[in-house]
């Protein structure tokens, strides 16, 4: 074979090249990456999740916080958290009551929720059954629950 020949030989055919365009053009640029099993552990996502709440970028930190929450019950509470500060209170009842559900010992939990219910003016009974919850499962944190049952209680007054 000479020169030419092997040139020949090496151009594109035209059919060719209209197969490539047409490829192109439905899409077929590029070969589609997929990852098969999060490279992230539970723990992980939570971390992240926490940090991205305290950057105040609270959609990804839900994000975070729901990938967490496969296999992390106390994810949940974190989600209460967020939806509490975007005051989607009913997101937020939702997941602290997931969290109380999926760890009962969850002082926390408890009490946020007897927050989220006195910030509301409701369930103020069920509120102050729930501050009382936090404070036995956790005295160590009485303070702050005693808080919440305290302004609980001032509402309950009020409310009359």
């Amino acid at each position: 074979m000479n020169w030419v020949d092997a040139q020949a030989t090496m151009r594109p055919s035209f059919l060719a090249v209209f197969a490539l365009l047409l490829m192109l053009a439905a899409g077929c640029t590029m070969p589609r990456i997929m990852i098969l099993s999060d490279p992230l552990s539970p723990a992980e996502h939570l971390q992240l999740g926490i940090a991205y709440e305290k950057k105040g970028e609270l959609d990804n930190a839900i994000r975070e916080y729901e990938a967490a929450a496969k296999e992390t019950p106390h994810a949940y509470y974190y989600l209460g958290n967020v939806h509490f500060q975007k005051k989607e209170f009913g997101k937020a009842e939702i997941y602290y009551k997931k969290a109380i559900n999926k760890d009962t010992g969850n002082a926390d939990a408890y009490n946020n929720l007897a927050w989220l219910y006195y910030v509301q003016r409701k369930n103020l009974i069920e509120a102050e059954g729930l501050a009382l919850k936090a404070m036995k499962l956790n005295p160590a944190n009485k303070d702050s629950y005693e808080d919440t049952l305290e302004r609980t209680r001032e509402l309950m007054k009020t409310c009359e």
